[in-house]
C-alpha cells in the first residue's frame, strides 16, 4: 500500500498549492485502489486523494473499505480532511484502520472512529 500511495502522491496534480497527496484504500475483497489529489483553478472543484481512491474502488465494484492509507510530504501528519473522513465512513465502520504516512513510511495508525467520533453513517438512514 505504501508503494502505491507514494506513486499516487508523485502523480498528483497540485500546481497551485504544491501539496501532493496519495491515498490507497483496500477493499473488503482485498483489492487495492489508489488516488491522488487533483487541483483546479476554481479551487472548490478540486478532488482529494482519498475521494479519488474511494471512487476507483466503487468503479471496480467493491463497496466496503477494510483499511485506508494516506501519504503526504512535510513534517506534519497528513490525515484525511473532514469531508473525506465522511466519504470513508460511507464504506467503512469505526474500526477501519487509517494509516497516516510520510515519504519515509508509516507515522501513525488511527481507527476511523478516532478520526470521526460519533459519526453519521448509512445505518442511521435505515
Amino acid at each position: 500500500m505504501i508503494y502505491l500511495a507514494r506513486d499516487a502522491m508523485n502523480r498528483a496534480y497540485a500546481p497551485y498549492s504544491g501539496f501532493q497527496v496519495g491515498a490507497v484504500v483496500r477493499g473488503a475483497n482485498g483489492g487495492l485502489f489508489a488516488g491522488c489529489n487533483v487541483e483546479n483553478a476554481a479551487y472548490p472543484q478540486g478532488c482529494c486523494a482519498e475521494a479519488a481512491a474511494v471512487a476507483a474502488m466503487v468503479l471496480a465494484g467493491e463497496n466496503r473499505i477494510a483499511e485506508v492509507l494516506v501519504m503526504g510530504r512535510g513534517e506534519q501528519l497528513v490525515s484525511p480532511c473532514g469531508g473525506c473522513r465522511q466519504r470513508i465512513r460511507e464504506f467503512a465502520d469505526d474500526s477501519a484502520p487509517v494509516h497516516i504516512c510520510g515519504e519515509e513510511g508509516l507515522r501513525k495508525t488511527l481507527t476511523l472512529g478516532e478520526l470521526l467520533p460519533l459519526s453519521f453513517g448509512p445505518g442511521h438512514l435505515k
